[in-house]
């Protein structure tokens, strides 16, 4: 059973959303996105599970960064710790897939997710985010030590990953750098992508 902390946090995580505004404001530091998170119509390892992918708006069907968020109750590794107040600790942990562009558009087209079987992602063990409420979101930061990493095109990139959500609006504080020097290269590097919801896809979550 999905702790009811989590399924607010899948139920406000699953749409469509839009960054118009910001992008309008700010054109030279944020680009006009769309992003998905689409449920997956199965559970990854008994847990709900987000498909996620964006795209230049003026680009809609060609959809890149397609990644798996997995919301879990307990430590990454199943460490069983509680916190403070005896409660497990919330995390999202996030799947790459192996053959990404077979997923392109799923975003979109969420019948594509229909195939996804387990096979098809791969584990990324520093990418993990610790779940905390901050008064009407819920903030998703960094496990303290985790180093993002994946490889793409034969080499190693690193991300740092970090969001809020709320009930209409998400927060992705995302950026690549380089894992030699730390440096923002792409992404969130002025601040936050922030994101309103324009569709809600809450009702596909798996009973």
């Amino acid at each position: 059973m999905t702790p009811p902390p989590l399924m607010t946090v899948a139920q406000w995580l699953a749409g469509e959303f839009d960054n118009k505004p910001q992008a309008m404001e700010q054109p030279a530091w944020f680009v006009h996105l769309r992003l998905w998170h689409r449920p997956l119509p199965m559970r990854l390892e008994g847990n709900l599970a987000i498909f996620a992918e964006q795209a230049n708006a003026l680009y809609p069907d060609n959809a890149y960064r397609q990644r798996v968020l997995m919301l879990r109750e307990g430590e990454a590794l199943g460490d069983t710790a509680q916190d403070e107040r005896g409660d497990r600790p919330l995390h999202v942990q996030y799947f790459a897939f192996h053959q990404p562009e077979r997923f392109k558009g799923a975003g979109a087209n969420p019948q594509q997710l229909q195939s996804v079987v387990p096979g098809d992602l791969e584990r990324l063990p520093g990418c993990v985010l610790h779940l905390t409420p901050e008064g009407n979101t819920w903030a998703a930061k960094p496990v303290p030590g985790s180093r993002c990493c994946f490889q793409y095109a034969g080499e190693t990139r690193q991300v740092e990953i970090g969001f809020d959500v709320g009930i209409d609006h998400f927060k992705s504080y995302d950026k690549g750098v380089d894992p030699q020097t730390g440096q923002g290269l792409r992404g969130a590097l002025m601040g936050a992508y922030e994101f309103t919801k324009c569709c809600d896809f809450s009702s596909e979550l798996p009973v």
